[in-house]
């Protein structure tokens, strides 16, 4: 069995705690890697590491960094094959899923590329006599991410790139459940020429994540995960004196109107909701049906449901994969079967699912839920797995009331022909993110991607110009120079004249 390491101070360090967690393959079941959990010390060590590499990273020119950052793009591009490779081996996303993922990484690390103009700042010159104020941003020193299962390589590539490029040291502590995506982007930047110290990856459980919390010379921590742990995430950092955002989870609405393109519509939720196996914060999880969209739109995706192919993800022919472990799997489960017994009808049941030769694996079908109500676990909680139930409504208010009384506000979509509809929606709905017949709205890399309500925690949006304020804080300098002709020191307040 092959354990992993960690990476600090610019090369693999194997773990000393003596605690390891299993890294399992979701396709056939079996544990396949052990990675080592972090230390207090062993975390104290990259912390110690990133800060000695601040002295002189905080302080390199723009040019020097860019320059790293564009050859990094060329590697990570370069390698997409084996890093899609890594994230189906220990997700269990189909390959597809996987490279696509590498490539929406790929467009914040771009994003950096362009941190020059990001951190160009302001002058204001004359503002009285002979004095100039400029504003201006500067790093804060070490920062943190802590990333999620379900993007083992494009969650972190939201963080780590940007924070670098603004003159920052990183500490990534990645899913334990897949780990070795992060290690190969840490050996691909030092490949690059990103000095030692500058990105470290220690792995680990609870123990890793509150010294990360704790440590006095982190200055701030980002986090994507579930809304339990966003808000411990931000309440322990904030007490600790940190900058913090925290992204938590999502129950996702795509409204359907009656004038709606049903055909469009229909693959959008095949999409939304079982692409990587429902396995994702912007997946769309509940439809809400207006008027008489319903019974149509249901049959429509029935039919589409039918034809997926569910397989191992390694298999060019699959088109989802397998649940990230046995116990999810399980408790994904338990949500399509309680819909039933609550008064839901079941109207796709893939609880029962299994590949032949893999039966070991993590497998769940797609199922489809009819008739849910707000009242019901399956609408309450984030599944994170691939079910999709349908509330029906008869108007359109009922449907924005019902959607804004969600207590999440990631993403959400509407699917209609009417110009009008479509911009009342954009004002009225509570959500971070708004699809207008694009089910699944995650902004490209120059726009910022963040939700509203229990989906973030914090003030900035990750990513684009909000990840760019994160990850600096502002200075304003004021300047008089003494012009030769005034003959003399004037110690008053300067005039306006």
């Amino acid at each position: 069995m092959k354990t992993l390491s960690h990476w600090i101070g610019g090369k693999p360090v194997e773990g000393i705690s003596g605690n390891f967690g299993p890294v399992y393959n979701p396709a056939t079941g079996a544990q396949e890697k052990q990675v080592p959990f972090a230390s207090v010390d062993e975390v104290d060590s990259a912390v110690a590491a990133a800060k000695a590499a601040h002295a002189t990273w905080g302080t390199s020119s723009l040019a020097k960094r860019t320059s790293i950052l564009f050859k990094y793009r060329e590697l990570v591009d370069a390698h997409r094959e084996e890093i899609a490779q890594l994230i189906t081996a220990e997700h269990g996303k189909v390959h597809s899923d996987a490279l696509g993922e590498v490539a929406r990484g790929l467009e914040i690390v771009e994003l950096a590329c362009g941190i020059s103009e990001k951190l160009k700042g302001e002058l204001s010159t004359q503002v009285s006599t002979r004095v100039d104020v400029a504003s201006l941003r500067q790093s804060l020193g070490v920062v943190a991410g802590i990333t999620p299962f379900n993007f083992p390589a494009m969650v972190p590539m939201w963080m780590f790139p940007i924070a670098v490029a603004c003159g920052n040291t990183f500490v990534l502590k990645p899913s334990e459940k897949v780990p070795s995506a992060a290690v190969k982007l840490a050996e691909l930047a030092a490949e690059a020429g990103l000095p030692d110290g500058v990105l470290n990856v220690v792995n680990g459980d609870k123990t890793a994540v509150d010294r990360i919390l704790e440590h006095p010379d982190i200055a701030a921590v980002s986090f994507v995960g579930s809304t339990p742990i966003a808000k411990y995430i931000h309440t322990t950092g904030t007490a600790n004196g940190k900058r913090v955002q925290a992204l938590g989870g999502a129950k996702n609405h795509m409204l359907v109107l009656p004038d709606a393109d049903l055909d469009l519509a229909a693959d959008a939720a095949i999409n939304a909701a079982y692409g990587s196996a429902g396995e994702r914060c912007m997946a769309i999880s509940v439809v809400v049906a207006v008027g008489d969209t319903a019974d149509p739109l249901i049959e429509k995706v029935k039919e589409r449901a039918a034809k997926l192919r569910i397989g191992p993800g390694d298999d060019p022919a699959s088109e989802m994969g397998p649940l990230i472990t046995k116990a999810h799997r399980d408790k994904v489960a338990s949500y399509v079967s309680g819909a039933g017994a609550q008064g839901a009808t079941v109207a796709i049941d893939g609880t029962g699912f299994t590949v032949e030769g893999h039966e070991d694996g993590h497998w769940i079908g797609v199922s489809l839920l009819d008739n849910v109500t707000p009242e019901m676990d399956c609408y309450r909680d984030e599944i994170f797995g691939p079910v999709l139930s349908v509330v029906r409504v008869d108007t359109y208010d009922e449907a924005i009331t019902l959607m804004n009384n969600s207590p999440w506000g990631n993403g959400t979509a509407i699917f209609t022909r009417d110009g009008g509809a479509a911009r009342r929606f954009q004002l009225e709905v509570e959500a971070g993110m708004v699809g207008v017949n694009v089910p699944i709205p995650v902004p490209v890399g120059y726009h910022s991607f963040g939700g509203w309500k229990d989906s973030l925690f914090g003030d900035h949006h990750i990513y684009g110009n909000d990840g760019v304020h994160f990850y600096t804080r502002g200075k304003v300098v004021t300047t008089r120079w003494p012009d030769p002709s005034d003959g003399g020191i004037n110690l008053g307040f300067p005039s306006n004249s």
